[in-house]
């Protein structure tokens, strides 16, 4: 039976969209892991899953600097194929964690320590925000710009940040816009502000010597 014009279109559309489905999240693995091509498959034991690198936070002092710490693909190998990472993010008190997205997995924050306010804007441009407290968990949806900023003006934050992917991304809204080159008189017109604005703004985000 001959398709339509209308058939092959959205025919034509569906194959176009596949290849951008599949890279959206991880790709599925035919093994129970993967391991690197140096790593000895018959030397391999509990060691190879475990990651350490959380360990100097058990202790460690308040946060000076707003901080994360990574569990992902680059740092832990085993985590390739499974879908999963953590991050722990720490928040000296007034510190925000800038508008940024994840472009291949939702976030999901619990809060252990201290307050959050936190939001994410959808894609019809409607903000959702939150005051967290300690215990609290708060998703963000995968692809939507976020932020979390610690309004406390005396105490720090700690959260813990689960992902569907073990590699997640992070593409920071402030330094991609104003860090990327775009013309000024562009961007000043896109902010309807001056170019001066602009050029302020960026000198925040250029690299410190």
């Amino acid at each position: 039976m001959a398709l339509t014009v209308k058939q092959r279109f959205f025919l034509t559309i569906l194959v176009l969209a596949f290849p951008l489905s599949a890279i959206s999240g991880d790709p599925d693995i035919i093994s129970d892991f993967v391991v690197p091509m140096e790593v000895n498959n018959t030397l391999l034991d509990g060691n190879f899953f475990t990651y350490t690198g959380m360990r100097p936070l058990i202790n460690s002092d308040p946060p000076t600097n707003f901080t994360v710490t990574k569990a992902t693909m680059g740092e832990f190998p085993a985590l390739n194929g499974q879908s999963v990472s953590y991050a722990v993010l720490q928040y000296p008190a007034g510190s925000v964690n800038p508008p940024h997205t994840h472009p291949r997995a939702t976030e999901l924050l619990f809060l252990t320590y201290g307050v959050l306010e936190v939001g994410f804007v959808d894609t019809t441009n409607k903000l959702f925000t939150q005051r967290l407290q300690a215990g609290d968990i708060f998703a963000f949806p995968k692809g939507l710009v976020h932020y979390q900023f610690n309004c406390a003006e005396n105490d720090f934050a700690v959260a813990v940040s689960a992902f569907g992917s073990a590699a997640a991304g992070t593409v920071s809204v402030p330094s991609t816009v104003l860090a990327t080159g775009i013309d000024d008189e562009i961007l000043a017109k896109s902010f309807k502000t001056d170019v001066y604005t602009i050029q302020k703004l960026k000198a925040g985000f250029a690299p410190k010597a």
